[in-house]
């Protein structure tokens, strides 16, 4: 009994010893609350909030115990909270909701990272967008009328942060055809009487070779003209001169001068964000309805702060706000155009859940057309152009068959039109306009819509030089058969859809190829 209480002693000395040494050596005070199991997690996600966001448990952080059993690439503690002295941070996934056009939404998880070239091709992933080009983010304001498209290399969770938190501010997903058009066109976006002439003089190069040259290394000439300003704290509108150089955005105070005691600086380009002003007219009363809006990013979202400026015509209008993103961004903007236009497609992959039946995996494509019998068609490509081909020819035979004019009436299929992404059904001019100009509005883009005005006739949108066309597509009838023609009869295509494929590779009667379709799509 005595070597028992002995080394009963002993063992409480040696326990005493022990935790006296970590308190010698321990960073901060121990902490006296409930003691948590050591088999519990250091940081356990909590369900999601009201706006989808994670946040960390609120258990303490302790020192590990078996820190030889859990190495940093396969532990499942977090590597913060093995360490005393730090707590542990939020959890960098995120809840974001994305809208359509049609007010459709849907969720995305997304890191404290992410960009919006990522989100996007989450969505054309989740959306199975057939074409996955020229898909973008926009911020959109709609009690002030403002929206802005997002860049492809912003970090997404940095522009929410200062959206206002009562504010009915949302991202919108869809098409955006002029993003990156003015690489492309730059005669359009730059027109010569905009150029500053003293940058033609420093360069001894016209304007469209400065241009150009100074487009591929990501800059942009000083810019120069007159733009309607909404004065602060009134409602009505006046003529300035402006000029955006590099150092920031001036107006003249004496007519045109350029001379630095006749210029004001209205604003810094260091943390400025430009906002195209929907529907400026009514909310606004802005002299023309091509309105767009300069805010620092630090400012809240009041209308009596927000800087309005109106320019002429929609030309003049891209021109400035083209060159507010090129002054800010620079290369990172040619570095985007070059991603998007480098970018592979996104691979859809496999489900590996789906067993396939053996016949349908035996399924080759075939051609028939020689005398010998058919043959294999090993080619991929061949295949493809064979399966459209084949596809046209069932449309055109099916046309042929109900289009005469002792077709029974209910036996007549659905047109194939209705299943196309560029038809809109029945909207009117001014939601066709509306469309296009949310898209991009640049040459070659279309919709077709059911025309209000005229029965059984079709009404062809087409963008042109900043502008929108329509053409009336009327029915007609050869031969007992129906047609559809735009130009009174000369031209006649058996449905829309082949009219649609003749004018992408023939102008025909429009002014320019019929090439990207405004498409919208429900998340």
């Amino acid at each position: 009994m005595q070597v028992d209480c002995h080394w009963r002693e002993v063992f409480r000395e040696t326990v005493r010893e022990t935790m006296l040494n970590q308190e010698a050596t321990s960073p901060g005070p121990i902490s006296t609350g409930p003691v948590t199991p050591r088999s519990f997690p250091l940081a356990i996600r909590s369900n999601h909030g009201t706006k989808g966001e994670l946040r960390p448990s609120s258990v303490p952080s302790i020192p590990n115990p078996f820190p030889e059993l859990c190495s940093p690439s396969n532990s499942p503690v977090r590597i913060g909270s093995l360490v005393g002295k730090h707590t542990v941070s939020d959890e960098d996934m995120h809840v974001v909701r994305v809208y359509d056009e049609d007010t459709h939404s849907r969720s995305v998880l997304v890191s404290s990272g992410t960009t919006v070239r990522d989100v996007c091709h989450i969505l054309v992933h989740a959306a199975h967008c057939v074409d996955q080009k020229n898909w973008a983010l926009f911020e959109q304001h709609p009690s002030l009328g403002l929206e802005r498209c997002l860049e492809d290399h912003e970090v997404l969770l940095q522009v929410q942060s200062s959206w206002p938190q009562d504010g009915d501010t949302k991202l919108l997903f869809r098409k955006n055809y002029a993003k990156y058009e003015f690489f492309k066109k730059p005669k359009q976006y730059f027109p010569e009487n905009m150029i500053s002439d003293s940058t033609d003089v420093k360069t001894g190069m016209n304007s469209s070779q400065l241009v150009q040259s100074m487009l591929k290394c990501g800059s942009c000439p000083e810019i120069q003209g007159y733009l309607h300003q909404r004065e602060a704290g009134k409602k009505s509108w006046k003529k300035l001169y402006f000029i955006l150089r590099r150092s920031g955005l001036y107006c003249s105070t004496k007519g045109s001068s350029k001379e630095p005691r006749h210029l004001h600086c209205v604003s810094d380009l260091e943390d400025l964000r430009v906002y195209t002003v929907c529907n400026s007219r009514k909310l606004y009363g802005s002299p023309k309805p091509h309105t767009f809006c300069i805010k620092p990013r630090g400012h809240k979202f009041y209308s009596q702060d927000l800087k309005l400026l109106c320019a002429e015509n929609e030309e003049c209008k891209a021109c400035w706000t083209t060159a507010f993103r090129l002054f800010k961004y620079g290369k990172q903007l040619h570095c985007n155009f070059l991603l998007a236009q480098t970018s592979p497609t996104l691979e859809i992959p496999l489900r590996k859940d789906i067993k396939w039946d053996e016949g349908e995996a035996s399924l080759v494509a075939m051609d028939f057309s020689g005398k010998g019998g058919g043959r294999v068609i090993l080619n991929p490509r061949e295949a493809q152009s064979a399966e459209k081909e084949e596809g046209y020819n069932w449309r055109k035979r099916e046309a042929l068959r109900y289009s005469s004019a002792n077709c029974v009436q209910g036996s007549r299929p659905a047109a194939v039109h209705q299943a196309q992404p560029w038809f809109h059904g029945g909207v009117s001019r001014s939601e066709a306009q509306r469309l296009l100009e949310e898209q991009g509005q640049v040459d070659g883009m279309f919709l077709i819509r059911a025309s209000q005005q005229h029965a059984q006739c079709f009404v062809l949108s087409l963008c042109h030089k900043l502008k929108t066309k329509h053409y009336l597509i009327i029915p007609c009838e050869e031969c007992g058969r129906q047609y559809y023609t735009m130009d009174d009869g000369v031209t006649v295509f058996i449905d829309l859809l082949q009219l649609v494929e003749f004018h992408q590779i023939n102008k025909g009667i429009l002014p320019v190829c019929l090439k990207y379709p405004c498409i919208r799509i429900a998340l």
